[in-house]
């Protein structure tokens, strides 16, 4: 028992991930990348995949946490081994789960990190105005409408490489996306990201496109139908998406695009359901991430409608006027009622 012991197990779990579990190939490749580093680890400590023992998670998780691997990734790399050795003991290939009884590194301490509001106009109002450069009119008009729609829709970046010009309502103001284990969702998309997909498919698409035609005169071409091209006509990679994000802003990220969305929503008082659903959320754990940033507009509300914060505010306006002898003065004056008129010495006698 060995490497190559441990290559055929994974190659197994692979099919049975892609077969029987209906999982994307991307998701494949990353549980395939998470088992194969542990797999690795154990070859050091003279163990397989097949012979790890609880000792050997825990050490595992410890290597991740020396080695600075955050706790989100540590957490997703544990899930993967739950899963696999779940697998290995409905199939009979062990007798005992080395994960279990191992505590999941505190994920939910992790905060996602999204741009300011300011931020990300800035950098969209670049992108349109980059759109002026004649020579490379195409790919401006291309790349604004990629950060709009990762904006405007929270899309996954690996979401976005893979639409479609089908995919698109613009008409109707919407796109259907195809999320995590094929699930197909709507998502809405305001005026600013409707206007530049509906210039970039009038005036950027139809270049690109035909330079993909040319390249493949004679042959089927499957990828004609991508809604993104690059200059050589070819469909955009996750990875190339990235860097075009990145040169646009180099604290942005197309992920953090997304968590922006969700904050900035949030933040303007949508519900919590709401954003689960645009976000393609399975559970609305995962979005309750986002409830910390709305904080201040949390308090706002409080003060507002709370009948002891109210009565606290009043209180915090009248001592800020005491502590103002202007203010305070002009409040006795304004205050003090206006002196009765002089009797007459009749009336007085009266």
């Amino acid at each position: 028992m060995g490497p190559q012991s441990n290559l055929a197990l994974l190659k197994d779990y692979q099919n049975y991930l892609r077969v029987e579990k209906g999982l994307r190939p991307l998701t494949c490749e990353a549980y395939a990348g998470d088992l194969t580093m542990f797999a690795e680890f154990l070859e050091k400590r003279y163990a397989t995949l097949l012979t790890a023992v609880r000792e050997d998670v825990s050490s595992f998780l410890e290597h991740l946490r020396t080695h600075d691997i955050d706790s989100r990734s540590a957490a997703r790399k544990l899930s993967c081994l739950r899963g696999f050795y779940k697998w290995l003991l409905l199939d009979r290939r062990i007798h005992h789960d080395p994960t279990v009884n191992i505590e999941s590194p505190k994920a939910w301490k992790v905060l996602p990190k999204s741009l300011a509001e300011p931020e990300v106009a800035q950098m969209l109002e670049r992108a349109a105005t980059a759109t002026s450069h004649p020579k490379m009119r195409a790919s401006a008009l291309r790349d604004r409408a990629i950060l709009e729609l990762l904006y405007a829709g929270g899309l996954r970046v690996s979401e976005a490489t893979v639409l479609s010009t089908a995919d698109l309502m613009l008409d109707a103001g919407r796109v259907q996306v195809r999320g995590k284990g094929d699930k197909e969702r709507i998502v809405p998309l305001g005026g600013s990201a409707v206007r530049a997909l509906e210039e970039y498919l009038r005036e950027g698409r139809p270049l690109l496109a035909r330079i993909s035609t040319v390249r493949k005169a004679g042959a089927a071409n499957p990828d004609a139908s991508r809604l993104f091209l690059s200059l050589r006509g070819m469909p955009l990679t996750r990875q190339w998406i990235w860097r075009m994000v990145k040169a646009a802003n180099k604290s942005a990220s197309p992920h953090k695009l997304r968590h922006s969305c969700a904050t900035h929503m949030v933040e303007h008082g949508a519900d919590l359901r709401s954003v689960q659903v645009l976000l393609g959320h399975a559970d609305i754990s995962t979005t309750q991430v986002y409830t910390h940033m709305a904080l201040g507009r949390l308090k706002a509300v409080h003060r507002k409608h709370h009948p002891r914060a109210l009565a606290k505010a009043v209180d915090a306006d009248v001592a800020a006027v005491e502590s103002t002898p202007q203010r305070a003065k002009l409040v006795l004056v304004h205050s003090r009622p206006a002196p009765a008129p002089a009797k007459s010495p009749a009336e007085e006698s009266a």
